[in-house]
């Protein structure tokens, strides 16, 4: 794929992006299929959550809640079809890309399995040593979360390789949104480091006290790998030249890279002092 639509003509370009939106699918590869159909069942699992959560009531917040699996199941299954998406621009080898997303998409079923487990046990499902199976869980959930690091650091190198195929307004998106990935997961990787820390010395509200602080940092730096990419992909349906695209790219990435800085920063001052 060139990372480029092209201008659909007749109508306005958001009729000719939602015209265009059934050919993701149809252009697909099989694993891109494969991570389309799962993630559009995990984000189906979330929302049917927040109905259990409608009928069973309990609180909202806090490690034990039926918040868990909502939000787990929609943020992995949008994520899944993200990093679907977003792969097929890039130059990659096709057995590289069959092992990279099918292994991502099993660890993504996997930690959204286990965090809706532990919440039909009404038990937290991470730093939670409580128990001996308790504490294999959280061991499983840490593991996965190495999974995903290294498949999306190996997507990420592969960003930033040379792609002539690819429009070079797409090709700034993806490098803008590959890189604040890398931010999310280092902030990840931290928030897991000191819980499992906080939960090891007998901490446990601690735990997640602390890693709460980082939650902004890493939702706002998640999610930029769809919000650029999908913006360039709009752009195409805009009669734009190329130059003007990649202008419009790089302001957007200008600007969310300021907000981003923002939240980080507040967040490292908020995680610091917890």
């Amino acid at each position: 794929m060139d990372g480029t639509a092209g201008t659909v003509r007749g109508g306005s370009p958001a009729a000719a992006a939602m015209r265009a939106l059934p050919g993701i699918w149809a252009d697909g590869r099989r694993v891109e299929r494969a991570c389309y159909a799962v993630g559009g069942l995990l984000m189906l699992g979330g929302l049917v959550h927040l109905l259990v959560f409608a009928v069973d009531g309990g609180p909202w917040t806090g490690p034990v809640s039926w918040r868990k699996p909502v939000t787990f199941g929609l943020s992995f299954g949008l994520t899944l079809i993200t990093i679907a998406w977003v792969s097929s621009f890039l130059e990659l080898g096709e057995r590289a890309r069959r092992v990279l997303l099918g292994v991502f998409a099993a660890d993504c079923v996997a930690e959204v399995a286990l965090i809706t487990l532990q919440a039909w046990r009404r038990v937290p499902s991470h730093f939670n040593m409580e128990t001996p199976f308790d504490t294999a869980v959280s061991r499983m959930l840490a593991a996965g979360g190495a999974v995903l690091v290294v498949t999306l650091v190996a997507l990420t190198v592969a960003a930033f390789r040379a792609n002539p195929g690819t429009a070079p307004s797409m090709r700034l998106a993806l490098r803008a949104g590959f890189a604040a990935l890398m931010v999310a997961l280092s902030s990840g990787a931290v928030m897991i480091a000191r819980g499992v820390a906080a939960a090891q010395t007998g901490h446990q509200q601690a735990a997640y006290h602390v890693a709460a602080a980082l939650k902004p940092a890493h939702f706002v730096t998640m999610h930029a790998v769809l919000v650029l990419p999908a913006l360039a992909w709009l752009l195409t349906f805009t009669g734009s030249t190329e130059a003007r695209r990649v202008r419009t790219v790089a302001l957007a990435t200008a600007g969310y890279g300021v907000a981003a800085a923002a939240v980080v920063a507040v967040s490292a001052v908020r995680f610091a002092a917890a």
